[in-house]
């Protein structure tokens, strides 16, 4: 069998498959989703408690980093 021929019953086997199922493997994307917007929304949470707190920390690291601490 030449690489031609093996190519297209390859191509032919490939499109039986996805007739036979549907074209259904496609993933779980309706998770992905969902876990996109909640690892967003708990970001989000997390910026609006924890803002001002951060803010404060990595100014204070920052001064200190170049040597002028506040009085």
């Amino acid at each position: 069998m030449n690489a031609v021929t093996r190519d297209l019953s390859e191509a032919v086997a490939r499109l039986h498959v996805r007739l036979l199922t549907g074209g259904r493997d496609r993933g779980d994307m309706v998770g992905w989703i969902l876990i996109t917007v909640m690892t967003a929304a708990l970001i989000a949470v997390l910026w609006a408690v924890l803002g001002p707190q951060l803010q404060d920390l990595l100014e204070e690291a920052l001064n200190k980093a170049k040597g002028s601490v506040p009085g």
